[in-house]
């Protein structure tokens, strides 16, 4: 093994003093006068009267023979220096037989100064003292050879026993072991297959080192087996409870300081194990000599290592209830190898923060009565090759200057195949280390946080792979995923479901949605797969799930955690907002959790939900040719329906771009120009209508391809040298002044959530494939919205307005020539007539441009 740096936890000298100091309290306690042993012998007493007794052949026990072979020498700290010649633990000489007389120990002390003085090293005593091996009995034997045991301190280490002080060490392949405690050293018998042991005549344990010879190579460290539990009874019974908040300070990997020395904490949840060891670089990955201790009946295990600290690689082996072994990356490991290597990595963060302003202001409205525009993306692909640190330099001013406000990450939680875009988590709390270290990405969020951009991420507590060295029984038996195999088989993915009855596994996941919040400043949780999660039956046949207690489809266990998760986030974090991702009509998704819908349920406590339905119909009206949007028209309004049912979000995610799917704008048919009309006119009319708005990368410059994560978005199409550079230059321009004024027109993100806020003008006009409406801020204060899905221009096309606005101007047409259009647009201010139309007093004329959306505010 490689030696270490000793720990700076104790001051040698003051240790050597010390320790000096005991040994000389120790040996005049063991000394007795000579006029003591005089009397002693008249009584026909010895100290060792039993040990030393030779009238047999055979020894007193056949322990007594290793004792013997300890040698210990002392040197006296100081200018007096005391030598004493080498003496055993248990060895006596003794005169004849016949006369059953004990002779001490000789013990000769070398001049101190001028005087010399003899001491014997044996006390005379009335009671024979009983004798005490201090090897590794038998059955604690076996069981730490087999790495079952669940009491390793117990054991190994330095323990007060008769007689002296015991340790015992436990090192394969160790040539020899020495204990060294100040200017003491005591050179351990050998018992074979790795155990060490002595016994030393120490009233009580010292501070002590071990010196661990092996071939090549002597390693001085500390004794990982003389520490006390290094988690304290408050992290157990939080734990137990399945309520610690904080849990991955708990549980994982912990560099710290523990008894005045330094190293790290090792502790994972495994109550099916019948023992669990570490492995690591530190032990050549061979984790026999360091066993686990069991604390209590939490089913947490912990083992504090001295003198290894960040940077280390890890893993836990398991011994199941069979006696075979697994070896299993940390379920809370912060910091991870990159992939396809799987070990855990000991993490402690050194990034200090510079957002202190983004996060002093960020609680100030509620997402769903402010501006909401994100970018969705693919950090590996974004600019492949780019790590989190160099992301930081690109990404903030890119986002800036399109105006979102803001980003929001595929998951960047650790994951094996990259091809699963992060949605198949097996390190819930390590960011991916395909980019960088944690505190990189600590670095980018921070970034982001400054140029005034939030930083949403997407999260997976829906289900994990069966990655044998992962979460997939962990400890032999389903403990992370539901033991009946109905719950946790999911039927799509060939993943596990999260068995969300389990206390310990609740709490892994709340505090999991925590963290990324607490340690990473994340600013919000868009949870994937919400619907799977809610549904018993969700992609299952009949008799493939079993109902709940009442019968019915919904998993309660499910709903109780999302409520948990929520309600916690909140609380803990102010001016967080968490986003489901679920595809049906489950009642009060962004409902209080405490406010009970009529199905019976709380509301599961979301801050924001994707509209999937806005989503699925928009998509198919566009897709169709103008001559036949008439027959389609109701797509587009029907999503005025439930608007305000739920806080949405409108999303054109990476999952419309990908698969067969095609991009955005090769959606939309028609020509080349054609798709680009009809690709802005959409995001015109995505942008005005009630809900926040999602766009993933490459939309925003009208990509033609397939997002692919093999190579990002096509960013070449924006390079001047190709020909139809202005043309996807101009989109971009759009979704630029798109965020520009919807950022600085409350009318179109104030009363979101509130019917008061919207108004239709025309929503029957399919003939002419039109959508107007008047959005409002809570001042009053109107935007005229009017989408037009023909590929014709249409004159003087009249629409009611309020009477109470004195004329109108164009804030945005996305026909505008600069953004790639055919240049149709109402220069002028645009003066209400007297003329009564579509219920209202007053009536406007505009000239309608071909596939356009153009939006007018009060002059």
């Amino acid at each position: 093994m490689t030696p270490r740096t000793p720990s700076s936890g104790s001051d040698p000298k003051k240790t050597a003093a010390q320790t000096a100091k005991s040994v000389k309290k120790a040996a005049e306690k063991v000394t007795a006068p000579k006029e003591a042993v005089k009397k002693a012998a008249a009584k026909k007493t010895t100290a060792e009267k039993t040990v030393t007794k030779k009238t047999a052949a055979k020894k007193a026990t056949p322990t007594a023979k290793k004792v013997t072979a300890e040698k210990v020498t002392a040197k006296k700290a100081g200018t007096k220096k005391t030598t004493p010649a080498k003496t055993t633990a248990a060895k006596t000489t003794t005169k004849k037989a016949t006369a059953k007389k004990a002779t001490a120990k000789k013990a000769v002390t070398k001049k101190a100064g001028t005087k010399k003085v003899t001491t014997p090293l044996t006390v005379p005593r009335t009671e024979a003292p009983v004798v005490v091996s201090p090897a590794v009995d038998a059955g604690d034997r076996e069981r730490l050879l087999a790495g079952t045991h669940h009491a390793p301190h117990s054991v190994l280490g330095a323990h007060p026993v008769p007689g002296g002080v015991a340790f015992r060490a436990f090192r394969p392949h160790a040539l020899s072991v020495t204990v060294v405690a100040g200017d003491l050293r005591a050179e351990l018998h050998d018992d074979a297959d790795g155990f060490f042991s002595g016994l030393l005549p120490l009233r009580d344990v010292p501070a002590y080192r071990l010196l661990v010879a092996y071939e090549g190579t002597v390693q001085e460290t500390e004794d990982a087996y003389r520490f006390l539990p290094a988690l304290g009874d408050l992290d157990l019974h939080l734990i137990g409870e399945g309520r610690h908040e904080q849990l991955w300070t708990a549980l994982g990997a912990e560099p710290m300081t523990h008894q005045g020395v330094a190293g790290t904490r090792f502790t994972v949840w495994a109550p099916n194990a019948r023992g669990v060891r570490v492995a690591g670089t530190f032990n050549f990955w061979d984790p026999a000599a360091y066993p686990m201790r069991s604390l209590g009946g939490t089913g947490v295990w912990e083992l504090f290592v001295p003198g290894i600290g960040e940077g280390e690689l890890y893993k836990f082996e398991l011994t199941r209830q069979d006696g075979s072994r697994t070896l299993r990356a940390d379920p809370l490991a912060r910091r991870t190898e990159v992939p396809p290597a799987t070990s855990s990595v000991v993490h402690a963060s050194h990034h200090e923060w510079h957002d202190e302003e983004w996060l002093a202001r960020r609680a100030d409205a509620p997402a769903h009565e402010a501006p909401f525009s994100v970018y969705e993306i693919h950090l590996a692909s974004w600019r492949p090759g780019l790590t989190y640190r160099q992301l930081a330099e690109q990404l903030p001013a890119y986002v800036k200057d399109l105006g979102f406000t803001h980003v929001e990450l595929m998951p960047v939680a650790e994951h094996p195949f990259g091809g699963s875009w992060g949605y198949q988590v097996t390190g819930f709390y390590a960011p991916t280390a395909r980019l960088g270290t944690p505190d990189d990405f600590k670095y980018l969020v921070d970034a982001l946080h400054q140029a005034g951009i939030g930083v949403l991420m997407d999260w997976v507590p829906a289900h994990f792979p069966r990655d044998d060295w992962a979460l997939a029984e962990f400890d032999g038996r389903p403990l992370y995923e539901h033991e009946d195999p109905l719950r946790a088989a999911h039927p799509d993915w060939g993943t596990l479901e999260f068995d969300y009855g389990r206390r310990e596994v609740r709490n892994f996941l709340v505090a999991n949605a925590v963290y990324w919040c607490e340690e990473f400043h994340i600013d919000g949780l868009r949870v994937d797969a919400v619907a799977s999660m809610l549904y018993l039956d969700y992609s299952r046949e009949p008799g493939q799930w079993t109902p709940n207690e009442h019968g019915g489809r919904e998993n309660l266990d499910a709903v109780a955690f999302l409520q948990e998760m929520n309600a916690t986030v909140y609380r803990r974090v102010p001016g967080v907002v968490t986003i489901a991702e679920e595809s049906t009509a489950w009642d009060g998704v962004t409902r209080a959790t405490h406010h009970m819908g009529p199905g019976g349920f709380g509301g599961l406590g979301f801050g924001l939900k994707w509209n999937m339905g806005w989503m699925h119909d928009s998509l198919d009206y566009v897709s169709h040719e103008p001559v036949h949007r008439k027959y389609h028209h109701g797509e587009m309004t029907f999503s005025m329906v439930y608007a305000y049912s739920e806080n949405y979000v409108l999303p054109i995610s990476h999952d419309e771009v990908v698969h067969g799917k095609r991009s955005l704008v090769s959606k939309m048919p028609g020509d080349w120009w054609q798709q680009r009309a009809n690709h802005r006119a959409y995001l015109g009319f995505m942008w005005s209508h009630p809900g926040k708005q999602l766009l993933f990368m490459g939309q925003e410059f009208a990509q033609g391809a397939e997002w692919s994560e093999a190579h990002g978005p096509d960013w070449w199409l924006l390079d001047p040298a190709y020909g139809a550079e202005p043309e996807h230059r101009g989109v971009r321009d759009l979704v630029r002044d798109l965020n520009t004024v919807y950022r600085h027109t409350p009318a179109l993100w104030q009363r979101d959530t509130d019917p008061a806020g919207f108004q239709w003008v025309v929503g029957d006009a399919t003939e002419d494939n039109v959508f107007a409406f008047l959005r409002y801020d809570a001042e009053g204060n109107p935007l005229l919205a009017v989408s037009h899905f023909s590929p014709v221009v249409r004159h003087d096309y009249r629409l009611g307005v309020p009477d109470d606005v004195p004329a109108w101007y164009e804030a945005l047409n996305t026909d505008a020539g600069r953004y790639g259009g055919s240049d149709v647009t109402n220069a002028d201010a645009v003066k209400p007539e007297a003329q009564g139309w579509h219920g209202r007093p007053a009536s406007i004329r505009l000239t309608l441009p071909p596939l356009s959306t153009v939006w007018l505010r009060p002059a």
